[in-house]
């Protein structure tokens, strides 16, 4: 029986050096004699070799073998590897891959149903090796991914050839270091939880440390103070003439005067350390974070070193001939980031290779070399990730994709024919639509480019096409460098700071209230010669509404599928990098919202999702309820106020959300003791708190609000975490009207709940 913790290395050996292999058969492909490439291909086989003798597998220490005996032939000149040969190869790179992966238990039976493929491409590639011709490589039983519901194929399509391994998933911990790149780091092994909580602790640390200097300010005020204090002194005493002062009188002067020195030069000294240590701390703070962040990322390589055996495998399967250059492999990436670009990239590529390049014939007609390149770039540009796909090939058909578009009906003949090139590339990424003429088992289904475009947006970025016809076709995403830490513009809506991420807006303007027109009952301006629709943040958000101050309206712009907006907040807050705080998975998905954050003051905020942004403004535009800027509360009915009683900021947050959406005004309190002096101070039509907080719990904020008689009519509404039958009793026993748990955000019960209670706004 062989232990596991050698199962995994093994693993680990195949996996790694399988990668070696085909990377560089497919690259000695296109230099067969290159002795320096054959190197390394030998070492990874070697490897995997000796790996499996030391595990005891007799079937891939034999398969190894005799690849191994092919280079070593190539290298020494007597054998030349060409197309043939390679197929050959890397069928036993994929055998080797599925051996590794049945490893254990389960080899027994894989070796039973597939061992006769394996002896057979062996057998042909020990003729290989004696200089025999090697027929076409067997079929390598590889277990085909799943299909999507959207991705099936159509009736009566070919069934797709089996695909090339799967690359195995990023792990968050540094893998072995490939057999030809030399390195002296040691390699530990890191759950991706782990690194996220020590992220989480290392941004807590660094908004820690920031805290210190205004503190630091602040003792630099009260030294101010101090030396005005001792002045203001000097001046009283100069009222009292110096004969009328007692000897008493006159040594409690003197005392107070060095007592002032004293304290004075005590403070400056403590200042002085104060500033000192919070440079420091804020230094090492700093530098923590970065290596937290650093241990995130990962080198772009390591998600895409398939691709190429994938373009090999595609191009020759159509007939063609292509190749892939990596530029870039080396660019950081966020690891999240990376696992999220592997099916973009992959869909990027395939279209690239069936539709983008001719055929070698065409080509050749062309004035073009026969075999077609494609280059995938990545970079890091002004705090983003770019990643650029290039092909050399054809080009998009504008015409054909403008006659395409006619027929599907998504826009007239007349306004196609008017539409940019730019405007006409955004049809591409409309989910199921696509320029093929037939479906095949390779693409036609119009489903790739809708992936990219739905990841790109899931994570922040953008993604644009460039073509030129008969010179090919550029796809540019434009990522965030990791989804940990984003660069947000902080604003202010309702008293409350909210942020916007920085890459998803078009941009911050300052525009005169008189400068806002009205059509019907939508608001508008004009910024450079176009006409920008308005809607009040206040208004999307369900917040309370309030009196505008001032002629200055501040309005963050942003777009969607080429509409833009122009979001009407009340002022600006300038610019801050936030570590990203998932919301609790308890509450679901909050509208409007897609995390939170602590700012530099430990104050939390929200993070706007603007995706969800988008839809809310597309519903308020279709029920017609836009309200005005300008329009103040004064001119509203009297609404029914609740109060919101509750410890967790985003707990409150969505209870309040929720609760203004349907026109109530609400107010909140942040533990029990608190919401108990709001409740007594001022008017409330009903009050829904939790049960667990400090200082003052919800069981005994009601039986205090049952206990006063001019409180005790005030409906209450119990909204916990807590579902026992006991804990229910005993909310209800205190006088509490409604018990609910907290998952009634995400239907109408808490709703329902209330205007039972009270009524409808």
């Amino acid at each position: 029986m062989v232990d596991d913790f050698l199962l995994d290395l093994f693993r680990q050996e195949v996996s790694t050096n399988a990668e070696t292999l085909n990377r560089g058969l497919v690259l000695l492909e296109r230099e067969p004699g290159n002795a320096r490439m054959i190197e390394p291909l030998m070492r990874a086989a070697h490897s995997i070799k000796g790996a499996a003798r030391v595990v005891g597998f007799d079937m891939p220490v034999r398969l190894a073998h005799a690849m191994e005996d092919c280079l070593v032939r190539a290298q020494e000149g007597k054998l030349t590897l060409t197309s043939g040969g390679i197929d050959n190869l890397l069928a036993g790179v994929d055998l080797l891959v599925q051996i590794a992966a049945a490893a254990g238990p389960g080899l027994v039976a894989w070796e039973a149903e597939h061992g006769g493929v394996v002896e057979s491409l062996r057998i042909r590639l020990e003729s290989l090796a004696r200089g025999e011709d090697a027929p076409t490589a067997v079929a390598v039983p590889l277990p085909a991914p799943p299909q999507s519901p959207k991705a099936e194929p159509a009736a009566g399509a070919p069934s797709p050839p089996p695909p090339p391994p799967a690359k195995p998933p990023l792990s968050p911990e540094p893998r072995t270091p490939a057999p030809d790149v030399e390195s002296h780091e040691r390699v530990v092994r890191v759950t991706a939880q782990n690194l996220s909580r020590l992220m989480g602790l290392a941004g807590e640390s660094l908004v820690e440390a920031r805290w210190l200097q205004p503190f630091s300010d602040s003792l630099q005020h009260l030294k101010i103070q101090q030396a005005h204090l001792g002045d203001e002194l000097d001046e009283l005493l100069q009222l009292f003439p110096a004969d009328a002062r007692s000897q008493r009188g006159r040594e409690l002067v003197a005392e107070i005067r060095r007592r002032l020195v004293e304290c004075d030069r005590l403070l400056a000294d403590r200042i002085v350390a104060f500033e000192n240590h919070a440079r420091r701390s804020d230094d090492l703070n700093s530098r923590l974070y970065r290596e937290v962040i650093s241990s995130r990322m990962r080198p772009f390589r390591d998600g895409v070193q398939g691709f190429p055996r994938l373009v090999r495998d595609l191009a020759r399967q159509l007939g063609k001939q292509a190749h892939l250059e990596v530029v870039g492999e080396m660019t950081e990436v966020d690891r999240e980031i990376l696992e999220k670009l592997d099916a973009p990239l992959n869909h990027l590529l395939r279209n690239a290779v069936d539709h983008g390049l001719e055929s070698p014939e065409q080509r050749v007609a062309l004035g073009k070399p026969e075999t077609g390149t494609l280059r995938l770039e990545a970079r890091h540009v002004a705090g983003m990730l770019s990643i650029t796909l290039a092909d050399d090939g054809c080009g998009i058909d504008l015409e054909r994709l403008r006659g395409k578009v006619v027929a599907r009906e998504l826009t007239t003949a007349d306004m196609a024919a008017h539409m940019t090139e730019a405007e006409l590339l955004e049809f591409l990424f409309l989910p199921g639509f696509s320029t093929a003429e037939n479906v095949t088992e390779v693409s036609g289904r119009g489903v790739g480019l809708d992936v990219v475009h739905s990841m790109v947006h899931a994570v922040g970025g953008q993604v644009r096409i460039e073509t030129r016809a008969g010179q090919g076709t550029r796809f540019h995403l434009q990522l965030p460098l990791t989804l940990s830490v984003i660069r947000a513009v902080l604003v202010q809506i309702a008293g409350e700071p909210y942020a916007f991420p920085h890459n998803r807006i078009d941009g911050l303007v300052r525009i005169d209230g008189g400068d806002l027109r009205s059509l019907a009952d939508r608001q508008y301006f004009e910024l450079n010669g176009e006409n920008v629709g308005t809607v009040l943040a206040r208004q999307v958000l369900g917040l309370p509404f309030d009196e505008a101050s001032g002629n200055d309206v501040c309005v963050v712009l942003f777009s969607n599928r080429g509409r833009r907006y122009g979001l009407i907040v009340d002022r600006f807050h300038g610019e801050q990098d936030l570590v990203v705080r998932p919301l609790d998975a308890r509450l679901g998905k909050v509208p409007n919202v897609s995390a939170a954050a602590i700012l530099d003051d430990g104050a939390p905020v929200l993070i706007v999702d603007l995706d969800d942004l988008h839809r809310s403004i597309e519903r308020l535009l279709h029920e017609g309820h836009l309200r005005r800027a300008g329009r103040t509360s004064g001119q509203e009915t009297p609404r029914k106020r609740i109060l919101v009683v509750d410890d967790s900021i985003t707990v409150r947050e969505v209870e309040r959300q929720l609760l203004s959406s349907c026109g109530y005004e609400v107010e909140t309190a942040v533990d029990g003791i608190e919401g108990w002096n709001v409740v007594r101070d001022g008017r409330f039509d009903l009050v829904v708190t939790d049960i667990d907080m400090p200082r003052m719990n919800g069981i005994e904020l009601v039986h205090r609000m049952k206990a006063e008689p001019r409180l005790q009519s005030i409906p209450v509404v119990i909204v916990s975490y807590k579902d026992r039958q006991e804990d229910r009793r005993q909310g209800l026993d205190a006088g509490a009207n409604f018990y609910l748990t907290k998952s009634s955000f995400h239907d109408e019960t808490l709703i329902e709940a209330v205007q039972e209670l009270i009524g409808r706004a």
